[in-house]
């Protein structure tokens, strides 16, 4: 892993830059603590910071060729580069045929130079999670370039000359020509818990999309996709499929398990990070070890659970049966509410985020569950994906979800209590017009959705939910446990992700998915002689929330904090009616998950506003409050 940022400027000399590179690579110090690095010529400047993983001696970065460019003086092309190829061996050994030579066993020079053989079809080649930054001196041109899911994440700022990119956004608001600001249509994403492709809150700031490239050069901007989803016939039975399924996980999880320094699993007890671990021992028994796996809880959960539609089950007896199953050495990370109520982890989680997405208290459990995986590891597997690849959520099958004319989750969560209108005051959702906004993007997302000709209509909308699952709600996953972990030094990895995975059970029929009658049918089938039957047989439970009515009471003063007063980011924006309700509701016991989303949701948007100083260019209505 790693965090890597820089600056193209075709009007200005950027080698005396290197002030404000400083400072834009150190804003990345807690994803890459081992070591940093800056690379600056005329009209670029390259910085990185790094988490050593492979090749620790050698993998430097910025990292320039042997060879000379057009200028003689010049390296023919420079990389900053985060993440992990991890196909880089059978990629070196086909260049070293076409005659290139390695001076480290790193994948990053495998990167460079897969560039050099190959120019920017070499992302073809690639299997992995990466964000990557090469400048081409003989064509003065920065290409940057974002793996095909979007777990590594890469930002950019155009200006009229170039442009500012960077792995996280202080990294871009570090370079004094941006300043924070936005304006409240930009921030209807985070007001209706939603990801727009490319799409980011600060004024200015883009995301480069997952599957997409961007070239740089004196002529402007240029972004491409070189990859999507596309709609094929299935033509394999059952047992091909089952067997096919099982045959790249047998490959994906030894391929994410390579590394120089200790990688450890995340192991909920669910199917999805049960099988990944189970595998993973697999190798670590081949090789006389055990691998260590890790189980977040919180005090008094288990004893004192209380079970809903989303979390049927708590985690613990079941993560601790996996581990006795397979042989792991299992850790559990026990959490308290004084821990997620701590003002300095609240404030490193929305440091973390730079954004005012959140995930309420699971970002926060997420950030102290990696700190502490930390402790015995830089790289952790992790189940997530699962649920998107193979149709586990419950909007796949529930009549309401799929039937909606909007985002399926969004449907589930307003029956729930999920109204992210209900504490904003009506001058503000109508101005932004947020149900025109959902409605939008809903369209144009649903256009997107490759067809197949003979679909019925439920294969089609089946279609139609697992290309909204993976394009529009798996990104927020994806940021969240990039972004917790990142900010600890801990990199994830997502054998479910691997694109090739992804490609194949996209056009697998819904039948399939669920041939045992339960979700996830076909991974349960997979994984079949992996795991003992309690586990083959659990129906899906959500990552755990604490249940404790004095979080939630804590939360509400949080409210306060941000909505009353005349330096209130939030003054004059929400709706005191609204507000009372849900106050209210908190006097009765535990808030449901979905309010305390909005609660936090809204929270986080005033702390962002405040941290970032962001101004949203509005006047509030002085009779709204």
């Amino acid at each position: 892993m790693c965090g890597i940022t820089g600056w193209a400027d075709f009007s200005r000399d950027l080698t005396t830059e290197f002030t404000t590179l400083d400072a834009m690579v150190r804003t990345l110090i807690r994803r890459g603590p081992d070591a940093d690095g800056s690379w600056l010529d005329t009209h670029i400047a390259l910085g990185h910071r790094r988490l050593a993983i492979i090749d620790p001696e050698g993998g430097a970065q910025p990292m320039a060729t042997s060879e000379r460019g057009p200028h003689g003086d010049l390296p023919r092309a420079v990389i900053s580069y985060g993440g992990e190829i991890y196909n880089y061996r059978e990629l070196r050994s086909e260049l070293s045929l076409c005659g290139h030579r390695f001076a480290t066993s790193s994948d990053t020079e495998v990167a460079l130079r897969a560039y050099l053989q190959w120019g920017t079809d070499f992302v073809h080649r690639l299997n992995g999670m990466y964000a990557i930054a090469i400048w081409d001196t003989a064509h003065e041109e920065l290409l940057l370039v974002r793996d095909r899911l979007g777990v590594k994440p890469l930002y950019y700022y155009p200006t009229p000359q170039g442009v500012i990119f960077g792995s996280e956004p202080k990294a871009i608001l570090a370079n004094p020509l941006v300043k924070p600001s936005a304006s409240a249509e930009e921030l209807c994403d985070a007001l209706l818990f939603l990801r727009t492709p490319g799409r980011v809150p600060f004024r200015g700031m883009r995301e480069l999309k997952p599957g997409h490239l961007l070239r740089v050069g004196r002529e402007g901007l240029r972004e491409d996709r070189y990859w999507a989803l596309a709609a094929r016939p299935h033509t394999d039975g059952l047992s091909t499929t089952i067997a096919t399924v099982r045959e790249l996980l047998d490959d994906i999880v030894p391929r994410q398990m390579v590394a120089d320094v200790p990688v450890v699993a995340l192991l909920s007890g669910g199917l999805d990070s049960s099988t990944v671990t189970a595998l993973a021992q697999r190798v670590r028994a081949a090789e006389g070890g055990r691998i260590s796996t890790f189980a977040v809880d919180f005090v008094g959960h288990t004893d004192n659970f209380r079970g809903d539609p989303i979390r049927p089950t708590p985690d613990g007896p079941y993560a601790r049966a996996v581990a006795r199953h397979v042989g792991s050495t299992h850790h559990t990370i026990t959490l308290d509410r004084a821990g997620l109520l701590d003002p300095t982890v609240r404030r490193n989680v929305l440091a973390a985020w730079d954004l005012p997405f959140n995930f309420a208290d699971l970002d926060v459990s997420l950030h102290q569950l990696f700190a502490a995986v930390r402790e015995h590891a830089p790289v952790v597997l992790s189940g997530e994906g699962a649920d998107e690849v193979f149709g586990g959520y419950l909007w796949f099958s529930d009549p309401a979800a799929r039937a909606a004319e909007t985002f399926p989750w969004l449907e589930l969560g307003a029956h729930r209590g999920l109204d992210p209108r209900a504490l904003f005051h009506p001058w503000f959702v109508d101005g932004i017009d947020l149900a025109a906004y959902q409605a939008d993007l809903y369209r144009s997302a649903l256009a997107e959705v490759p067809r197949l000709d003979g679909e019925g209509p439920e294969e089609r909308r089946t279609r139609e939910l697992s290309y909204l699952t993976l394009t529009r709600w798996l990104p927020m996953l994806l940021d969240k446990k990039d972004r917790m972990g990142m900010a600890n030094g801990l990199e994830g990895r997502v054998p479910f992700c691997d694109h090739r995975l992804v490609e194949y059970l996209f056009n697998a029929p819904w039948a399939m998915k669920t041939c045992t009658g339960q979700e996830k049918g076909l991974l349960r089938e997979a994984a079949a002689d992996l795991l003992p039957q309690s586990i083959l047989r659990r129906t899906k439970a959500a990552y755990p929330s604490i249940q404790d009515p004095a979080y939630d009471h804590s939360l509400v003063s949080g409210l306060a904090t941000v909505a009353v007063g005349d330096n209130a980011p939030l003054t004059g924006y929400l709706d005191p009616e609204g507000v009372r309700r849900l106050t209210d509701r908190t006097t009765t016991g535990t808030l449901s998950e979905f309010a305390r989303i909005l609660l936090e949701s809204t929270v986080r948007l005033g702390d962002w506003l405040s941290t970032y100083d962001v101004d949203l260019g509005l006047v509030p209505d002085p009779l709204a409050s």
